[in-house]
């Protein structure tokens, strides 16, 4: 049975060669070769990458520390920037950030838990920590997008909705709410902090939980949503706030609902007037593939959904609905 796409925006198609250009602008920012982190012979790893703009051309990868981290910067750059954020492994997502500065973007991913000086798992987040890295980004480009995964797609909602500077949002698997994640003490947190107090969040009720092995923690998600109305709405994610904005969602995610958290935001954007554009694919899952990028076989044991085949179907639809919000 062949499975449906669904896009919610259609837009008219975009020449290859206009994509990741500014509309005012009318050649390629050269800025990059001039810039402070330009590194030295033992401080990067340079090869030659298929920038997907028609031409080779050089991406230099380049250590960030304190956060742990990496940017890619390519040669030929167009002045587009973006922060990769990952889940809740919170690692540095290496893999995607390459694959967004093969197509002339800066791009920058840091570890942002179970670092030093960091929590060891996700919760009470500085916000400030990633507020930090956009400000060093738009230092060395003309505009700055966070794209992030799961919990990293809740932390890149957040960012946006306070940093009006954010271009846009690419949110991948994301939620419309704050949850919580419980600490070394086993005590509920919420996974962020803005301005040191914590962001509001959801309690997950784990009372009638059924866990299965390995574990499918999206009933766990659809009954806290269910029992706490007030606190939903409390930790509801002000996307309104957002610039522009792309979700990619698999209806077949185990993780949590991320296509009826997709929807969610939608439909909050259209009532304020705002467009988005969602992407979502029936039987995908929670790990979209994007063209380029390798499969993940590591991180926490769990379902998550979906099928290899699905995830690339589905990252292939995003990625067209990137490029076409990006060339905007």
């Amino acid at each position: 049975m062949q499975q449906q796409m669904s896009v919610s925006r259609v837009e008219h198609a975009v020449a290859p060669e206009a994509v990741g250009k500014r509309k005012h602008s009318g050649e390629r920012a050269t800025w990059v070769r001039g810039c402070a982190l330009i590194p030295n012979e033992q401080g990067h790893v340079s090869r030659l990458v298929n920038q997907g703009l028609g031409q080779y051309g050089t991406v230099q990868q380049i250590p960030i520390t304190a956060p742990e981290g990496v940017r890619f910067v390519p040669d030929d750059a167009s002045g587009d920037a973006v922060l990769v954020i990952a889940g809740s492994s919170g690692r540095v997502d290496v893999d995607r950030a390459r694959v967004f500065a093969e197509h002339g973007f800066i791009a920058e991913s840091i570890r942002w838990f179970g670092g030093p000086g960091q929590h060891a798992g996700p919760w009470e987040v500085p916000l400030e920590c990633f507020f930090d890295r956009i400000a060093a980004l738009e230092s060395v480009s003309d505009r700055v997008w966070v794209v992030g995964t799961s919990l990293g797609a809740e932390a890149a909602l957040l960012i946006a909705a306070h940093l009006p500077s954010v271009a846009g949002v690419i949110a991948f698997a994301p939620s419309d709410v704050v949850w919580s994640w419980t600490d070394d003490a086993r005590t509920e947190r919420s996974h962020w902090t803005l301005a040191g107090s914590p962001v509001p969040f959801v309690p997950l009720a784990w009372g009638g939980y059924v866990r299965e092995t390995p574990p499918r923690f999206r009933p766990l998600y659809e009954q806290s949503y269910a029992q706490s109305p007030a606190r939903v709405e409390a930790a509801g994610i002000p996307v309104e706030q957002i610039q522009q904005l792309v979700l990619v969602a698999g209806g077949d995610d185990q993780v949590w609902p991320s296509s009826e958290s997709a929807h969610r935001i939608s439909a909050r954007r259209r009532r304020a007037g705002l467009e988005t554009t969602v992407v979502t694919r029936a039987d995908a899952g929670h790990r979209t593939i994007l063209p380029g990028e390798t499969v993940l076989t590591g991180g926490q044991s769990m379902q998550r959904g979906g099928s290899e085949h699905a995830d690339r179907a589905l990252g292939r639809a995003a990625w067209a609905a990137i490029r076409l919000t990006v060339a905007r």
